[in-house]
């Protein structure tokens, strides 16, 4: 990929969004559901697109919404909908069209007493403490967020009764009662007047802050943090967990530096992408170039996306961890630190996060669980108590509270982080220096992701996949152990391919938004044996293609 000249420097004023067209574009434009771009479609963290492209406009909004209202009513949920917003500018606008049709359809709506915003795990965490203990009259939530897409995306996500990412089942009806709703000029959908909507009985404020922070006792160790004096660098990123951070430091007394409490919708502060773009990305080195440069100032430092549902960690002996290098160290702590959890309780994993993880879990004898791309998959496991910890490659992670209870069933960057604090604290060594330990007994791993271009039909051939169809019994100079196009943890499909072999391996999945697949590879050998395994990749895809 070619890294813009741009990356990791602070964003031009030439290239901030335009912030009153972007708005103004969001109610003055209306999609055209015959063009297949602009209707309503439902991916892995929902919908999800720009004013400016016609993807995000209030018509999209009105009738998802009204279709949210449609399932609830046809599902017996009658409970509140606790409702969350990000820093985007498009998710303002987005939750006031959503309180007009929520408000219409007399749903109890919650929203924030403050007018403020709310992370992802924070909706997810205020779902499950509504539900519990209860069989009927459940709670569910939206949460208007594009997580770490560029500030002039929006994003709507439905978390249902469970409180996790919905399903399959559910985003498909969702979807597409709202493409009919589109197609017929939003005639069914119900909607009121905004100050209407917030007079009316069902709308109610609520302090979402207040409950999360007390809880978060329960599980991360804050007295641990708080007697090492572990010195700790936040940084939002200008996101929606902006005002918790003072809140929780105040409450558990920890030592930790909020680096920047700026909001701002065009995200001037942030550092240029590595594709010359503005992303909220706490994964990427460019993104992260503040909080990297700050590295010696703090015993470790942590900043999350703008829903703050994922993690950045950087340690001044790592500087900005891999997430799959801090996946394990996670996984490495927590299964050896929470006496309380159940030893039956298993690890979850994507099938293209790293195969340390494996290594890892199978050195504490835990089971892993390895699922398709999507946190819905570890919903479940997180709720019952099987899975101890559920995490994705893309820096998304929860885990148990200390007694074994469930936490939160969706992504929780906040909880990840102040874990990063807690194994300091604990283990008097960073997590860098811990990832460092586990190489020395379990193999050091060399991982990347490329993307190469496929057409829609490639795309579409990627979901059709049979392992009998692959001709390969070697790569890069070992046999094949395994060629899968489902994931062994649940028999569900992954969407492509991946193909295993005891030092390496490489899985393959198309772009749900651009004309690429995307080329996950590992080698616990080297650089050579890694760009082998990518060459001989792409040569199978090619074959595949033909």
């Amino acid at each position: 990929m070619t890294i813009s000249p741009l990356a990791g420097q602070p964003a031009p004023a030439s290239m901030l969004v335009n912030v009153p067209r972007l708005v103004s574009t969001y109610y003055a434009d209306h999609p055209d559901v015959a063009v297949a771009a602009e209707r309503v479609a439902f991916g892995t963290s929902g919908h999800r697109g720009s004013a400016l492209t016609r993807t995000f406009n209030e018509a999209h909004i009105l009738a998802i919404t009204q279709a949210i209202c449609n399932y609830r009513a046809s599902h017996g949920v009658i409970g509140p909908l606790f409702l969350g917003i990000d820093t985007h500018a498009l998710s303002e606008p987005a939750a006031i069209s959503a309180l007009e049709v929520l408000a219409a359809n007399n749903v109890e709506a919650m929203i924030d007493r403050d007018h403020g915003y709310t992370p992802t795990p924070v909706i997810s965490h205020a779902i499950l403490r509504y539900n519990r203990g209860r069989t009927s009259g459940l709670a569910d939530g939206i949460v208007v967020t594009p997580s770490h897409n560029p500030p002039e995306d929006g994003g709507f996500k439905y978390n249902p009764t469970h409180g996790g990412p919905a399903g399959t089942d559910v985003t498909s009806s969702i979807e597409n009662t709202a493409n009919a709703l589109l197609a017929d000029a939003l005639r069914g959908v119900r909607r009121m007047p905004h100050a209407r909507a917030l007079r009316a009985s069902t709308t109610h404020v609520y302090d979402y802050i207040a409950p999360y922070t007390d809880d978060l006792g329960t599980v991360i160790d804050m007295a641990a943090i708080r007697g090492a004096g572990v010195r700790i660098g936040i940084d939002p990123l200008g996101g929606a967990g902006v005002h918790y951070w003072d809140r929780i430091t105040e409450r558990y007394g920890i030592d930790a530096t909020i680096v920047n409490n700026r909001v701002d919708p065009t995200f001037r502060f942030m550092s240029v992408d590595w594709d010359g773009k503005i992303r909220m990305d706490c994964s990427s080195p460019y993104a992260m170039a503040q909080l990297v440069g700050m590295r010696d100032r703090f015993d470790v430092a942590f900043a999350n996306d703008a829903d703050h549902d994922r993690h950045g960690i950087v340690t001044p002996t790592a500087g900005l961890m891999n997430p799959n290098h801090y996946l394990a160290v996670m996984i490495s702590y927590l299964f050896t630190h929470r006496d309380a959890w159940s030893p039956a309780a298993a690890v979850g994993k994507t099938v293209v996060s790293s195969s340390i993880i494996d290594r890892v879990s199978k050195s504490l004898g835990r089971r892993v669980l390895e699922v398709p791309v999507g946190f819905k998959w570890f919903v479940d496991g997180l709720l019952d108590g099987s899975l101890g910890f559920g995490g994705e490659e893309s820096a998304g992670a929860s885990f148990l509270r200390i007694d074994g209870s469930t936490w939160t069933t969706d992504k929780d960057g906040m909880i990840a982080g102040l874990l990063a604090a807690e194994i300091t604290a604990v283990l008097g060594m960073d997590p860098g220096a811990r990832y460092a330990g586990l190489t020395r007994d379990l193999g050091s791993p060399i991982y990347e992701r490329i993307d190469a271009p496929a057409t829609v039909e490639q795309k579409r051939r990627f979901k059709q996949l049979a392992p009998e169809q692959i001709d390969a019994r070697a790569l890069a100079g070992e046999p094949i152990r395994s060629i899968m196009t489902t994931a062994p943890g649940n028999g569900e499909s992954i969407g492509g391919l991946k193909v295993v072999t005891d030092e390496g391996w490489f899985a393959v999945r198309p772009s749900g938004t651009e004309d690429v697949y995307k080329l996950y590879a590992e080698s616990f050998r080297d650089s050579a044996h890694l760009e082998q395994i990518q060459a001989e990749a792409q040569a199978i895809v090619g074959r595949l293609f033909a």
